[in-house]
């Protein structure tokens, strides 16, 4: 992981609300001043570099003047809104005083999930790295619900390393990284120095394999090491307050758990859509057709769809489940909903007959665009 790091040209850094705000009462100056002269040193070394930062609901709260954390979602929406202008003036202050310019980007899921501005907000991104811009990038919290919300930031830096194909994430926490078990409670439990991202037993380690419950603690971040490993990069989680943990990360110092992207690279288009985080439907397919697509690397054609699940169009990412359920691919759906009904468990070449005299392809989902879970 050392020379991970070290040879990283593209690195995504991502900060919680407790290491940007003075105990979640608003932005800390001196702890953003931090983060921007390490930012300003590992581009002064060539490195381009992203800021992924939490904090503007506290200080939003602070500049209201409200003492605990609102419910409802319009007065969240609302403090997000007022703290966006003091998380970004700090660090637009801070980074100017070390040389170096900065950007704000604000991004929902439905820019991520939609092709084109999925395609704008990478070109935006990598235009300001090569203008030699920090960009510092928040989920647009105005204007989310919790239906579209990405849900933490851990999943936003993810989601921001495979856009800008990152090589590294480094997830900085209040916790030292990765244990087998919780050491508060069990004096047996072992640091992760180094594995391997995306294995099974990671999950359960961080408290649960595959749960999306909760908005942080420790699963977030292996889920998004895991993620982060889909386009290549490797991920760091280490301790926020750990003394200049940027530059010495960068140096190849060993500091917090590494977690290695263990497969190659997806292509661009299939690494899109694997970043969805919601999708209008799906289908669930037969034993025969799992076969074919996992052992194979086949197409799903119709006849290998048993059900058709939800609403979509011609075009949309949908999920392709198994008998029992669970995920096993995804990919774009040559035919609608109301289509793939009709020739579902029917052979291609009646595709033509059941449609009323037309047929896009062959399959449901061409192997080209799809990608397994």
């Amino acid at each position: 992981m050392s020379d991970a790091l070290k040879n990283a040209r593209r690195i995504v850094v991502k900060v919680g609300s407790s290491l940007v705000t003075n105990e979640g009462k608003g932005v800390d100056a001196q702890a953003i001043g931090n983060w921007c002269r390490q930012l300003a040193a590992l581009a002064h070394q060539g490195r381009e570099v992203v800021m992924v930062s939490s904090g503007a609901i506290a200080e939003g709260m602070k500049r209201l003047g409200w003492s605990t954390r609102p419910k409802e979602l319009n007065e969240l929406q609302a403090a997000a809104a007022v703290g966006q202008m003091g998380l970004v003036q700090m660090y637009e202050r801070q980074l100017s005083e070390h040389g170096m310019g900065s950007a704000q980007v604000l991004l929902t899921h439905a820019d991520l999930a939609d092709r084109e501005r999925y395609l704008n907000a990478r070109s935006t991104l990598l235009t300001l790295l090569g203008l030699k811009v920090i960009p510092v990038i928040n989920e647009n919290d105005t204007v989310v619900n919790d239906e579209i919300k990405f849900g933490d930031n851990d999943t936003l830096g993810a989601l921001v390393a495979n856009l800008i194909e990152a090589d590294a994430l480094v997830i900085l926490t209040d916790q030292r990284g990765l244990y087998s078990a919780d050491p508060r409670t069990n004096p047996d439990a072992r640091f992760i120095d180094v594995a391997e991202a995306g294995k099974p037993e990671l999950e359960l380690m961080a408290g649960g394999a595959g749960s999306r419950v909760g908005t942080g603690g420790m699963l977030t971040k292996i889920l998004a090491a895991k993620r982060a490993a889909g386009s290549g990069a490797s991920t760091v989680i280490a301790w926020g307050r750990e003394p200049d943990v940027l530059i010495r990360l960068a140096a190849g110092e060993a500091i917090g758990t590494a977690l290695l992207a263990g497969t190659a690279k997806l292509a661009a288009r299939k690494q899109w859509m694997a970043d969805h985080l919601q999708m209008r439907g799906g289908v669930k397919v037969d034993d025969g057709a799992v076969n074919k697509l996992r052992d194979e690397g086949k197409s799903l054609l119709p006849i290998g769809v048993i059900e058709v699940v939800g609403e979509f169009n011609r075009g949309d990412v949908i999920a392709v489940r198994n008998t029992a359920g669970l995920e096993i691919a995804r990919g774009l759906a040559n035919y609608s909903s109301a289509e793939a009904r009709l020739i579902a468990r029917k052979p291609s070449s009646q595709i033509e007959g059941l449609l009323g005299g037309y047929a896009n392809e062959p399959e449901l989902i061409h192997r080209d665009n799809l990608v397994l879970a």
